[in-house]
């Protein structure tokens, strides 16, 4: 069965338009990969600052071609995903203070009866 691996995102209130927008930006920079299934950006509603980045995966190896093929580059080769702001070729600040990656099997599933 696939993998998921859910990165969390601390992102402090003044950064959650910062963080939505550069994400939206980005469409379509993972849905072609290879092994790709899934994606979710998740905002929280309450008690925290972090944000899940939810995606599922075929396999580890699939994640790991990702991760470092167009993801590496992506983060560095000098910008955000396209995501502007930045003069004189220089970066843009990060919009998350802080990121945790989380990895999961996926043991069991179910969908909605038809």
């Amino acid at each position: 069965m696939s993998i998921v691996k859910i990165n969390v995102l601390t992102v402090p209130a003044e950064q959650r338009e910062v963080l939505e927008q550069r994400f939206a930006s980005r469409a379509g920079a993972v849905e072609g990969s290879d092994g790709f299934e899934w994606f979710e950006l998740l905002r929280p509603v309450e008690g925290t600052d972090q944000y899940l980045v939810y995606t599922r995966w075929r396999s580890e190896e699939d994640f790991q071609a990702w991760m470092n093929g167009s993801m590496k580059a992506a983060h560095g080769g000098g910008g955000a995903g396209g995501a502007g702001g930045a003069e004189g070729g220089e970066r843009p600040k990060p919009a998350a203070s802080g990121s945790t990656l989380w990895s999961f099997e996926v043991v069991q599933q179910a969908s909605p009866k038809s």
